[in-house]
């Protein structure tokens, strides 16, 4: 077996991709276009930093498919950002939109920069020069940006505000993600982990699992990983660990994830918690739970630490936390694995409700956006489990089949221009 060495985001994309077609057999033109990425825009552009001086940055972004409605994906802003994370991320973001059934295709992209480096005046600046030479292919019919690691509400406002100055007038459905006073949706922040908690939930229970009193690790206490360990507990789990990038603590009698929130939100870290065990982030992932929610970075479970990892339930919060030589040997131990493109949707399925209403200028209550998301998570979760159970199949294949099977009828209905 090839072990994961080497394998760039976008080879496993590939991978993941070609391994899915080869089961649906489609015909080798059709795969061609899937395979490759439909449009990328790299750009290099200056920003007046707060010294005077002008620093140039690298941007770009990536949309894959148009093939099943506009491009849909987030904005990184990270130093290790690179066009091939970027080109893997937007595939993703493609079978990610299909596997829920959203009218979107997949698009992502950023700014190689690290953001706590700058200071908010040059965060904007850089901020409104990269959406200006971003918005010959975005808009509200066209791509519409998100958050993602980096970026946050205040982003995605100067992005609208900029789009909205070239435009003449005001454009929220350009982006998601933004600030409720602009047009954001109610329950978009909490969406993402809302989204992990229904369908692990509801795996849970398909397979006999009691999710009441199950523990839980969760790696990563960002914007995904802090919403999940918070509903996971009120769905009745004990989550014992959590970590940061500077490391994670334990308690086996569970977490005072309020302390924890509050002791983030003024700057400090989990590390400073003084009533848990400390443990590093590999430790933290082969922890003896019932459930562990990788939530940070790509790439975490690898041939490495797998055969440590003794959790009976994965729930994918980030993007490829497992790698293929990792999520392959986990299988055949028959740890159940709830793939990130149907466990980590909750924040493009709220994106798109918030698009819907921007676009109507009619805004729902939490209830509501709460109501029909989880309303799609749990429809998505039923279609990929009576899929897998059908096929015999993994729920990572069958959530790849549902997906890629339908991009693939989109391009074939549509047919090729000209």
């Amino acid at each position: 077996m090839a072990t994961d060495e080497g394998r760039s985001a976008l080879s496993i994309a590939q991978h993941r991709f070609e391994a899915t077609a080869e089961a649906l057999g489609l015909d080798e033109s059709l795969r061609g276009i899937l395979r490759a990425v439909k449009r990328e825009l790299v750009v290099h552009f200056p920003v007046e930093m707060d010294d005077g001086g002008f620093r140039v940055f690298t941007g770009f972004r990536v949309q894959h498919s148009v093939a099943r409605g506009p491009a849909k994906g987030g904005l990184r802003y990270h130093p290790a950002m690179t066009l091939d994370d970027a080109r893997a991320l937007a595939m993703h973001m493609t079978w990610k939109a299909a596997v829920v059934d959203l009218p979107f295709g997949g698009a992502k992209g950023g700014v190689i920069c690290d953001p706590r480096a700058l200071s908010a005046s040059e965060l904007e600046r850089l901020t409104r020069r990269f959406t200006t030479e971003i918005s010959i292919i975005v808009g509200p019919d066209r791509d519409i940006p998100a958050p993602d690691l980096g970026t946050n509400p205040q982003v995605m406002a100067w992005i609208m505000d900029t789009l909205s100055m070239h435009a003449g007038f005001s454009v929220p459905a350009s982006v998601t993600g933004k600030p409720i006073s602009i047009g954001g949706s109610e329950g978009r922040f909490t969406a993402p982990g809302r989204g992990l908690t229904i369908v692990t939930v509801e795996a849970m229970r398909d397979r006999g699992l009691d999710p009441m009193g199950a523990t839980v690790a969760v790696q990563g206490f960002g914007k995904v990983g802090s919403v999940s360990a918070d509903l996971l507990t009120r769905a009745g789990m004990k989550v014992v660990a959590v970590s940061d990038s500077a490391g994670g603590i334990y308690r086996g009698d569970g977490l005072d994830l309020a302390a924890l929130r509050a002791l983030k939100e003024e700057g400090g870290r989990l590390a400073d918690y003084g009533a848990a065990d400390q443990l590093s982030n590999d430790e933290l992932l082969t922890l003896e739970v019932d459930v562990l929610v990788p939530a940070a970075l790509e790439g975490q479970v690898t041939a490495a630490n797998a055969d440590g990892v003794r959790a009976r339930v994965i729930a994918e919060g980030a993007n490829a936390p497992l790698t293929l030589e990792a999520d392959t040997m986990l299988e055949d131990r028959g740890v159940l694995i709830l793939p990130d493109i149907l466990v980590n949707a909750g924040g493009v399925v709220v994106s798109y409700f918030e698009w819907v209403q921007d676009l109507q200028a009619y805004f729902w209550a939490t209830g509501e956006v709460n109501s029909r998301l989880k309303e799609v998570m749990v429809r998505s979760y039923q279609h990929v489990s009576a899929r897998a159970a059908q096929r015999d199949v993994t729920l990572r294949s069958a959530a790849y089949e549902i997906a890629v099977e339908k991009v693939a009828e989109a391009t074939r209905v549509r047919g090729i221009y000209p």
